[in-house]
């Protein structure tokens, strides 16, 4: 059966199959090819994006990380090479709520990668509440199962269950982890400060770090919240927004460690006047983040702003970012927003080289004709040799339908302006970059952006159209989760038995949560459950139509197969290859627990978007 049109890429399927077939035939010889050495675009104008409040960012292994404030029960990231890209860059739920008592109104993300009690981990921290009303936000913290910003993400609890507390963040000094937070105390919201014994647990006093003292933070309420941390050759500053968020005077203020014990308010200074205030068309700048550019020269601020007076904080707040530079006392330089529509080039060193290597699971890329995988020499030419763990790579989406495919020295497969296959640094070239598109069921061509060209093994014969095409592979453990829900695969109740059914759970790093692909015939897979080996997803008895539920059966079972489709939105689809249906999360459900179940294949359903998560 062939594939659906849905399967394919959404990039010109005119383009696409002329690509193919020139690559098929190999009537065009690399040294004939002259490949565009365009850089992808970078520059920028603010807004970057509308409905952008209470932005963080960071940039890590080569990527852009992207949150902002949702007012949902889901948490959203986005992730992009470069920061332009952040714009388009598709969202990915990476955490869902629905217990009532803290569900909703998700606000303030902030992810932070600190030194937990299993090493490296990233800390989410935001601000959650209840379903009917705000009365109830109170920060929760989850920790990542290995070094990725996309997680999977585990609930680790609240540092302030029983109170009302918003705006957290981590305060590094002295070999010592402290909290950040604003709440009310009478009329008056102030930001405090707190000792931590461990990411999500505060222990000792709780101090008021500062409040609203001068006029520029009183207006429409008294307000001193979202304290960010900035530290300078050797000094540590915060950055906090003071008045009232609906007003158009929102801005920043300063405080300055100054002394030795973060815990003693006498330790502080506070500076007198904002750093940050509206202007150029731009009303209420705030809740704001730092980054450093991915070359480590320069200094950027994100925030949230208003394009109208009469806005307030609700969705109007889009995203903004900007340079900063330093004043002659030491003090930040933040000057002022940059008007609407200004172009901003992009941060130094986004066209790299860089060799960092991204974040995420390792693959297995396996030719047809060869039956060898993907790799690369020292110096950077195409090679395939037997599948094993020196042969893992990484396939990291960018925007729109493209990946970068990425060796872990840091070498990114692309095409040279002659037209030859060359892994190199990254130079945020066009030709770094590469699309799937669908050949033979279960198998993927992979087409360069700039030459429209499908990669081949090397040392193939011209008249193997086999030799285009490729296996993607998982090659070790793995967690997939849910694009919409956040939630993993799993089995009901971490029941391994036979027959027992395959949910959707939140991550806690328990065997049954994790599955190993297998190689089957003509481009089919097995999914099989780390807990029960032995045992595989399988649709429910051999059903052929759409609600039938996955459950775990025996792996040699016709209805034990499966094909791994990538899509357009850097996600993937679970393609039963017995029922040609998709494994699905019905109604796009939430709740933990919620039974899988096999839907009519549609690649743009977020119910039927999966991430393959490495799990440490």
């Amino acid at each position: 059966m062939k594939l659906q049109l849905n399967r394919v890429f959404r990039f010109s399927l005119l383009t696409s199959m002329l690509a193919l077939s020139v690559g098929c035939q190999a009537t065009t010889k690399p040294s004939e090819l002259r490949v565009s050495d365009a850089y992808e675009e970078q520059s920028f104008t603010n807004p970057l994006f509308n409905n952008g409040a209470d932005p963080w960012l960071e940039y890590f292994d080569g990527n852009y990380y992207l949150t902002t404030t949702t007012w949902t029960s889901q948490l959203v990231m986005r992730k992009s090479p470069t920061l332009a890209g952040l714009a388009e860059a598709t969202p990915v739920y990476l955490w869902s709520e629905t217990d009532p008592a803290s569900c909703c109104n998700f606000w303030a993300y902030e992810f932070h990668r600190l030194k937990g009690p299993d090493g490296y981990r990233w800390y989410m921290m935001f601000t959650s509440g209840k379903q009917e009303n705000l009365d109830g936000q109170h920060l929760t913290v989850l920790e990542s199962a290995g070094d990725d910003p996309m997680g999977p993400y585990q609930l680790k609890g609240s540092p302030m269950p029983d109170s009302w507390n918003i705006d957290g963040n981590y305060l590094q000094h002295n070999d010592k982890l402290y909290l950040l937070w604003s709440e009310w105390v009478a009329d008056e919201q102030l930001n405090w400060i707190a000792e931590m014994v461990n990411p999500w647990t505060i222990t000792g006093p709780r101090v008021v770090l500062s409040r609203p003292e001068y006029d520029w933070e009183k207006s429409g309420r008294k307000v001193n919240e979202g304290a960010e941390v900035l530290k300078y050759q050797g000094r540590t500053f915060v950055v906090y927004s003071g008045s009232y968020c609906d007003t158009p005077d929102y801005k920043l203020g300063l405080l300055e460690l100054v002394g030795d014990d973060p815990i003693d308010p006498n330790a502080w200074k506070k500076y007198d006047k904002p750093v940050f205030e509206r202007g150029n068309g731009v009303y209420g700048p705030g809740h704001n983040g730092f980054f450093k550019s991915p070359d480590d020269t320069e200094h950027w601020l994100v925030y949230h702003g208003n394009n109208k007076e009469t806005d307030g904080c609700s969705a109007t707040r889009s995203l903004r970012a900007q340079p900063f530079s330093w004043h002659a006392d030491g003090t930040p330089n933040f000057g002022e927003p940059v008007p609407e529509g200004q172009t901003i080039a992009a941060p130094s060193g986004e066209n790299g080289p860089i060799t960092a290597v991204p974040q995420g699971a390792d693959w297995f890329v396996q030719n047809r004709s060869t039956g060898q995988c993907l790799t690369f020499t020292a110096e950077g030419q195409q090679r395939q040799q037997a599948c094993s763990k020196d042969t893992t790579l990484k396939l990291d989406p960018t925007t729109e339908q493209f990946y970068r495919v990425v060796n872990h020295k840091g070498q990114y497969l692309g095409v040279e302006t002659d037209g030859n296959v060359k892994a190199e640094p990254w130079f945020n070239k066009v030709r770094q970059q590469w699309a799937f598109s669908a050949s033979e069921q279960g198998y993927w061509r992979l087409t360069n952006k700039a030459s429209q060209q499908p990669l081949t093994a090397v040392a193939c014969a011209a008249s193997d159209t086999a030799c285009a095409d490729w296996l993607l592979v998982p090659a070790a453990e793995v967690a997939i989760i849910n694009s919409n829900s956040g939630k993993v695969l799993s089995t009901v109740d971490c029941n391994s038995s036979q027959g027992a059914a395959l949910t959707q759970d939140g991550w806690t790093g328990q065997s049954c949560q994790q599955w190993q692909f297998r190689q089957g015939e003509n481009g089919k897979l097995q999914l099989s459950n780390l807990q029960q080996p032995e045992l595989c997803a399988q649709v429910a008895g051999n059903a052929l139509g759409f609600g039938a539920s996955i459950v775990l059966g025996s792996c040699d079972a016709e209805a034990s197969s499966w094909y791994l489709n990538p899509n357009q939105h850097g996600s993937m689809q679970l393609l039963s290859a017995h029922s040609q249906h998709a494994l699905e999360v019905p109604s796009c459900s939430l709740f933990n627990g919620a039974t899988l179940a096999q839907g009519p294949a549609d690649a743009d359903s977020f119910c039927q978007r999966f991430h393959i998560r490495a799990v440490r």
